[in-house]
């Protein structure tokens, strides 16, 4: 299983949202590159940037910052947060980035969809964003119409190799992941899972590389010290 620290950008800082509240904000560095270097030295190869900025405005307010990420770290990069046309798409790809990760634009623009898949193939992912079995879209401010079963069989069918499943209620909560979410969700469909939201110790982390789960994302767990990353790490190996 791959593991993914993740490293929120708000304002060119790394940070961390609870259960995705812009008012409820901690700060945790203002040099994210350093972050990433930090995740590197201690044996990660692959990290997940999400730009709060552009989730919740569009566009790539913190391009540089992600780049930057890039070329200081050297490890393979995933971003996400307001990429909502081919020219963003392009910009982070163009840069170094290695995959990036439609939100909003998954479900309320499925020709951009499409288009994105056909020509960059599994540099494309999807976030599947939900709360109460429901896909929230806009920075996790708009409950969609679009039922979980529905988004994943959707994913599919439109070729998508990737989708990053996120609880928001169990986001930054520190109460442990939805384990019962990803277990009925992986295998399920032809889709690699990612889970994210709540991975908060090592205990989550073996339990979800025992489903078989592609990857899973730690952030508030490994900033507050909860879960060792080396630790975590060695966990996800395939020994």
């Amino acid at each position: 299983m791959i593991l993914f620290p993740a490293i929120d950008l708000l304002g060119g800082r790394a940070v961390r949202l609870y259960k995705g509240d812009y008012d409820n904000v901690t700060v945790y560095s203002e040099r994210p590159w350093e972050v990433a270097k930090g995740f590197a030295a201690l044996g990660a190869r692959h990290v997940h940037i999400v730009d709060l900025d552009g989730a919740r405005d569009g566009g790539t307010p913190n391009l540089e910052t992600v780049l930057k990420i890039k070329k200081e770290s050297g490890v393979f990069c995933e971003v996400g947060g307001g990429v909502r046309s081919m020219e963003t798409v392009e910009k982070y790809l163009s840069g170094g980035v290695d995959r990036v990760i439609l939100g909003t634009a998954a479900v309320e623009d499925e020709a951009f969809l499409v288009a994105a898949v056909k020509k960059y193939g599994d540099k494309i992912a999807v976030g599947a964003d939900l709360k109460d079995g429901y896909v929230a879209v806009k920075g996790w401010r708009v409950v969609s119409d679009v039922t979980a079963d529905g988004f994943f069989s959707k994913m599919e069918s439109l070729g998508v190799k990737t989708v990053i499943c996120t609880d928001i209620s169990k986001d930054g909560a520190m109460s442990g992941t939805n384990l019962s979410l990803y277990r009925e969700i992986t295998g399920k469909y032809g889709v690699n899972v990612v889970a994210s939201g709540g991975v908060s110790s090592l205990s989550d982390v073996a339990a979800l590389k025992e489903m078989n789960v592609y990857g899973a994302i730690i952030g508030k767990a490994y900033y507050t010290g909860a879960v060792d990353l080396a630790e975590a790490l060695e966990v996800c190996r395939d020994n």
